[in-house]
């Protein structure tokens, strides 16, 4: 995806100093959210979705309402980017002591519950490397192929109900992560959901430059791209959902009407018990795939929940 050059900026490098005005850290979030927003929809516009078959009703769409769901340990059990990393392994791209660096920074992230910077900036250099000079279709065709591997056995049944909910809502459903757009994109196709926000790096003619366009969606890059998505697609954020395991995206969580937190870390159980978001955890659940409404969901209006209950019904009759 070809951008100009004022729209990359490379992680680290000092854009102005002022006294007022955003950060640096907020302009490359802006730029990765709208960038995301961009080339989700110009992945979402570039498929070829199957026929219709003659014996399926339609779904009455519902135009201004969405779920967001983050992608690690929300929807797919573990980090997306280490299972990447472990079919790049089995294909020769990787060693295996890329590997365990990958894993380790999960590991330290899921004891402490944070972040460290030095962590994904080295996580961030190593992914860039990997895809300079590569083309953008042989990532998303290692993606596919990692994803029927590895990721499909690893998707949360709870929170995979919980997404199809929306869609037999009517609803658009997409995921929002800071995994590359193009392999968040294949896990969506794969899922059957409407799209992918993820991490946007720049393209010339279908290859990869090496460089980011604004940085990693990341913390308040998710919240941009939602709030871009939104205005594209004139989505109404009071009426949409967001679901997410970690306190790093209570700003994504913030700006929809209606949180969920799903399989939460220690902080994130807690912001969410104060703010009265819901909470779910399907970790230790034996049922984790039979998912109801959840009782502050409600699909965002009596539209959403008309149709849920059209489905019903029409099963009922079958």
């Amino acid at each position: 995806m070809g951008e100009t050059w004022a729209r990359i900026i490379r992680p680290g490098r000092r854009l102005f100093s002022r006294k007022f005005g955003p950060s640096e850290e907020e302009v490359r979030a802006n730029l990765a959210g709208e960038a995301s927003a961009d080339a989700a929809l110009a992945l979402q516009e570039s498929r070829v979705e199957p026929e219709p078959s003659p014996d399926t009703t339609p779904v009455p769409r519902d135009l201004t309402a969405a779920a967001f769901f983050d992608v690690d340990n929300t929807m797919v059990q573990g980090a997306s980017i280490i299972h990447f990393a472990r079919g790049l392994v089995a294909r020769d791209y990787f060693d295996k002591s890329d590997l365990f660096e990958f894993a380790w920074q999960q590991v330290k992230f899921r004891l402490t519950g944070k972040e460290n910077m030095n962590d994904v900036a080295s996580g961030r250099d190593k992914a860039l490397s990997f895809v300079q000079g590569r083309s953008t279709e042989e990532l998303r065709r290692l993606g596919e192929e990692i994803y029927d591997d590895i990721i499909a056995d690893k998707i949360w049944p709870g929170t995979r109900a919980l997404a199809q909910m929306h869609l037999d809502a009517g609803q658009q459903v997409w995921l929002v992560t800071a995994t590359p757009v193009e392999l968040a994109d294949v896990i969506a196709e794969r899922l059957g959901l409407t799209g992918a926000l993820g991490t946007v790096a720049e393209s010339e003619d279908g290859v990869f430059t090496g460089r980011l366009v604004g940085d990693i969606l990341h913390g308040l890059g998710k919240a941009h791209a939602v709030r871009a998505l939104a205005i594209r697609e004139g989505l109404n954020l009071k009426r949409c959902t967001a679901y997410s395991d970690s306190h790093n995206d209570v700003p994504m969580l913030s700006v929809v009407g209606t949180a969920v937190a799903i399989n939460p870390d220690p902080d994130l159980r807690q912001v969410a018990r104060t703010r009265g978001w819901e909470i779910r955890d399907f970790r230790t659940a034996r049922r984790a795939a039979k998912v109801g409404v959840p009782t502050a969901l409600g699909l965002g209006a009596a539209g959403g929940a008309v149709a849920v209950l059209v489905g019903r019904r029409r099963d009922r009759a079958a």
